[in-house]
């Protein structure tokens, strides 16, 4: 009997995901395992895998297609198998839905409609370590054709391959120009380009939309003296087999902070307020197509040296598009760090459904008083945004004072 595929759910925060390729078509044979197309979400593009064997009759959504969760990709079945049946059922079930809620249906409204047979890359190049690029022959032969040099090219297929979406991307870019002469000069001109908003961006300004409208945030802000971290950080990193930084240590001493203010590692569901009794850090981490934030589980359980790797593993996944969705689900807490860019204090968005987020910034050299006496000092600014509805201020405060009391006695986290 033919199967119908579904687009699935990828990520907790997925509602509809984009076929970046389809690497089937119909009349393919199919096993159990193929990969049958490159779907983007809002996280990162992943494989869409079959699970059962047989010939592709039918598939309903074109490249670049949006496709809510559960809308109909394709059909899988029996050579010659009649399937007009079923996507008459396909139709009579969609339809309504699709009116009802403004989505285009996934499937043709016509069971007799041409199915649709995509150009599709055959067949990737091998990943090595010889710096060789990644890229589908589809994707190579229009960059050629377009002028393209695919060195310059960021792929954001798996293992950063490139893909005929980004191709596309670059071709759907558009350019303006305005000239202007000032004192003379003819040479001066105003140019921008717009580029088409991705799904991650996409879902990113919805979620934060979503946050800042529905949670009442408040803002605690605490200075904390880093002369002791510091030089304890230099000595740690001679013995450790991986290389300790700042931020992994300010995950460690979070997730114990948070063992003593459980309040804090809470989510507001509406009805109910859920108290965590496990610590998930989620770290947020910049990538080129917008933010990703990649969780470090049971983070109270696990030492510097495990925190550390762990943190540099889902970097480069994050970097490389090979993050899945056990690498970003469950965040019960979470810290974004920006002090790397200097950037000495700032506020962010609390990252549903954790109900706090932690902004670090730089640590810095400034004067300060020790024993009625200005001294050089490292200090470093770290602000709590909290959702008012299951955090008060005195919680907060509490958590932040314990924090900082780790981050300055760094030899406790080690207890």
């Amino acid at each position: 009997m033919a199967e119908v595929i579904r687009m699935p759910k990828m990520s907790d925060t997925m509602v509809e995901g984009v076929i970046a390729a389809w690497l089937k078509k119909v009349g393919d044979t199919v096993k159990s395992g193929d990969i049958l197309a490159e779907v983007e979400t809002d996280k990162a593009t992943m494989e869409l895998e079959a699970y059962e064997s047989g010939t592709v009759l039918y598939v309903g959504v074109q490249e670049k297609q949006a496709v809510p969760i559960n809308g109909v990709l394709a059909i899988i079945g029996k050579p010659n198998e009649d399937i007009s049946a079923l996507l008459t059922e396909i139709q009579q079930n969609t339809a309504p839905q699709a009116a009802s809620e403004n989505v285009t249906p996934a499937v043709s409204a016509s069971p007799t409609t041409p199915i649709l047979q995509p150009e599709l890359p055959q067949s990737n190049l091998n990943a090595n370590n010889t710096g060789r690029t990644l890229v589908s022959p589809l994707a190579k032969k229009m960059a050629q054709a377009q002028g393209h040099d695919i060195t310059t090219i960021q792929g954001t297929g798996e293992n950063g391959r490139i893909i005929k979406r980004d191709i596309e991307n670059l071709a759907n870019r558009q350019t303006a120009s305005s000239s202007w002469s000032i004192n003379g000069s003819s040479n001066l001109q105003e140019a921008w380009e717009t580029i088409p908003v991705s799904q991650m961006r996409k879902t990113i300004a919805r979620r934060l939309i979503e946050s800042k409208s529905a949670a009442p945030h408040f803002y605690l802000t605490i200075s904390v003296n880093m002369d002791t971290l510091v030089a304890a950080r230099a000595n740690l990193n001679q013995y450790a087999s991986v290389k300790i930084t700042f931020n992994d240590i300010i995950i460690k001493a979070v997730a114990i902070a948070i063992k003593q203010h459980p309040q804090v590692n809470a989510a507001w569901l509406g009805d109910t307020i859920r108290y965590n009794k496990h610590i998930h850090i989620g770290v947020a981490m910049a990538v080129e197509a917008g933010l990703l934030v990649p969780v470090v589980k049971f983070a109270d359980h696990q030492s510097l040296s495990q925190i550390a790797t762990e943190v540099k593993t889902l970097t480069q996944r994050a970097h490389n598009n090979q993050l899945q969705p056990s690498d970003w689900e469950g965040s019960t807490f979470t810290i974004s760090n920006l002090g790397m860019l200097g950037i000495e204090s700032f506020t962010a968005i609390v990252n549903p459904p954790a109900s706090c987020i932690l902004a670090v910034g730089a640590i810095q050299q400034v004067p300060i008083v020790k024993e009625g006496t200005v001294v050089p000092g490292h200090v470093m600014k770290a602000t709590l945004s909290c959702d008012h509805r299951v955090v008060d201020g005195a919680v907060g405060a509490a958590f932040l004072k314990n924090l900082k009391e780790l981050l300055e006695e760094p030899l406790r986290l080690l207890v």
